[in-house]
């Protein structure tokens, strides 16, 4: 197991990624805080796991409380692994976009990034004698390119890149290394929201057509699955990523690496 002995906190750890990374942790032997606004999450589950916080990542005093918690709970007070998934998501061009939405988005992909990781540090810094800690942040494929219909989301992962390069550099010395995955389509509640949106472009299409328009348009012909995106997590959170950091790690199936124009 590769992660035994070691303790992890997953904001959003209640919804489609978070839950598959916590699930992934727990079988590598570590030691989970499940972080997020419910129990039941966007998978609307009613059980509750072990070791769940209620966090709201907007919340400085929600925040401060959850790493209280840890401190007291966690052996020697110490945070391994810290995974920021918790994340939304809007539909919409700038002109239709409000600023109340506009600000909530920010608060909660990037402010919530910053806040998470702003009270984890303390708890992190305690790794350094045992090989370190390692921050994962959660981009996008939407942070390098752009999807129609997606502008205030395209933002704030660009802001969560920029973000996880300043910390991988201030926080190397202290043994803290921080990356991020992009993902590109996954099969979460939030692509079933987005098929079901105007973002999705669908134009009258059904949600069995589009998302198979969505898998044509891979390399690979498929969309990603939450599983897919904690077998990075966890290797990055692992001893065996002990020289990544301040990487931007796209997971998106070929995706981005042809010209979508060229459809023959």
């Amino acid at each position: 197991m590769m992660l035994t002995g070691k303790t992890a906190l997953v904001t959003g750890g209640r919804g489609g990624i978070g839950r598959a990374i916590c699930d992934r942790f727990k079988r590598e032997g570590a030691r989970v805080f499940a972080a997020d606004l419910t129990p039941a999450g966007s998978l609307n589950t009613d059980q509750s796991p072990d070791d769940f916080i209620r966090l709201d990542v907007t919340s400085e005093d929600s925040v401060r409380a959850a790493f209280d918690y840890v401190a007291g709970s966690a052996p020697d007070g110490k945070l391994d692994i810290l995974v920021n998934a918790a994340g939304i998501e809007i539909e919409k061009t700038i002109e239709e976009t409000s600023l109340e939405e506009w600000n909530r988005i920010f608060a909660v992909n990037v402010t919530g990034t910053f806040l998470v990781s702003k009270f984890a540090l303390p708890l992190l810094r305690k790794s350094k004698a045992s090989g370190g800690a390692s921050v994962i942040n959660f981009g996008s494929y939407d942070g390098f390119l752009a999807d129609p219909g997606l502008a205030a989301y395209c933002a704030t992962k660009g802001a969560v890149h920029a973000l996880t390069r300043a910390m991988a550099c201030d926080h190397g010395p202290e043994g803290i290394r921080v990356n991020a995955i992009c993902p590109g389509y996954v099969d979460t509640p939030m692509l079933q929201s987005f098929f079901e949106g105007d973002g999705s472009g669908g134009d009258g299409g059904t949600i069995d057509s589009l998302q198979q328009a969505v898998r044509d348009v891979h390399p690979m012909r498929t969309f990603g699955r939450p599983e897919d995106m904690a077998n990075l997590v966890n290797w990055l959170a692992s001893d065996e990523a002990r020289y990544a950091a301040g990487q931007l790690w796209v997971l998106d199936g070929g995706l981005s690496a042809q010209v979508q124009q060229m459809k023959l």
